[in-house]
């Protein structure tokens, strides 16, 4: 069983530093290979204490460096931010250094402050994702590039350092609407998935991917990769206690930097279907909508934590896990304690028993 850790380098507390953010980040990404983690991951954002992570293929680096076996994920390269050629580029040098660990993980992108300060229309976004990733895709298999635009044109180029090894299986690309379903499917990549709801609330867009991706390749689709916020302590009431209140900040984060109870979406190609998710919000109530949003998420004692995810197999098959231990103003010191309780008391006995009922369906199929 696949376990990452995924940072987003918020800040709540405006009394906290950015300084303090990125660093404190650091110190619990460089914690996670000696704790037993699989992959780090981190997140691209720009502009807003919401996120700060304008490069997050630079900020892997310097993990790399300071690591040797744990993978290194970019949760997610926002694709219409960025060139192509660039973003390949870093991509194949980063796994050169890394001795192939990098593991892609794009993104479309949402929130209007982001675009309107990288000065691409949002309207554009969907035209330039489905341009770029096969660009992309390609140069990182081949080590060549080229595309014929609109947006992109570009002469086609060997780019050096080249590939090291195939990207098939390191590739995901964050969806939560048919759209970007689709999208997944017709590049061959996995699906990576932030925990707004239960996955019994989610499971049903997941079998359309599955469906679709065994009726267009004719084989089984990688699992699913669920990225959810995590709070591990011994206490139960306090760990719920705790997890509603970072989650909450969290939350009113989210609609205030995404404008999720904005009309705007309506108005913006590409974007319909945030419209509706808009209008459920205004109908639900955004205090409401906060609470469905912590008990989405893993908090809990150990035993209840290994519960939650032995429920979430028994609902999805065969999943992969990525959780997020810092949100909201947690201090970082409450985090790291987090990260190490679930490494040591969950990790162990969730993989063995996911493993475990993993290989016994393959047999008695």
């Amino acid at each position: 069983m696949h376990i990452g850790v995924n940072f987003g380098f918020g800040r709540f507390d405006t009394s906290v530093s950015e300084y303090e953010v990125v660093t404190g980040e650091t110190k619990l990404a460089l914690l996670a290979e000696p704790l037993g983690y699989d992959s780090v991951w981190a997140v691209e954002h720009h502009f807003t204490d919401y996120s700060f992570m304008p490069d997050n293929v630079q900020w892997l680096s310097y993990i790399a460096a300071r690591t040797e076996r744990i993978g290194l994920g970019t949760g997610a390269v926002i694709i219409p931010w960025n060139d192509p050629l660039r973003v390949a580029s870093k991509l194949l040098l980063l796994d050169n250094l890394s001795d192939g660990r990098v593991i892609f993980g794009m993104g479309r992108g949402v929130a209007r402050v982001e675009f309107e300060g990288m000065r691409i229309p949002v309207g554009e976004s969907r035209e330039r994702v489905d341009e770029a990733v096969p660009m992309i895709l390609e140069a990182l298999e081949t080590g060549f590039i080229e595309g014929d635009g609109p947006y992109y044109v570009q002469p086609r180029r060997q780019l050096k350092p080249g590939p090291i090894r195939t990207f098939t299986d390191r590739v995901y690309t964050v969806a939560g609407s048919e759209d970007s379903i689709i999208a997944a499917v017709k590049n061959r990549v996995s699906v990576m998935s932030f925990i707004l709801r239960p996955v019994d609330k989610l499971v049903e867009t997941f079998d359309i991917y599955n469906k679709l991706w065994r009726e267009t390749w004719d084989d089984e689709p990688n699992p699913i990769c669920i990225n959810a916020n995590m709070y591990c302590h011994e206490d139960p009431t306090l760990a719920k206690d705790r997890m509603y209140e970072y989650i909450g900040n969290f939350w009113q984060q989210n609609v205030d930097h995404y404008e999720f109870l904005g009309d705007h979406f309506a108005k913006q190609k590409g974007y319909e279907r945030y419209a509706e998710k808009a209008e459920a919000l205004r109908s639900k109530g955004v205090e409401q909508a906060g609470k469905d949003y912590a008990d989405a998420a893993l908090y809990g004692t150990p035993q209840q934590l290994i519960d939650k995810l032995s429920w979430m197999q028994d609902v999805m098959g065969q999943f992969e896990l990525v959780v997020a231990p810092c949100f909201g103003g947690m201090p970082q010191s409450m985090a790291e304690e987090s990260l190490r309780l679930f490494a040591d008391k969950v990790m162990p006995h969730a993989r063995e028993n996911y493993d475990g009922r993993t290989a016994a369906g393959e047999k008695a199929r």
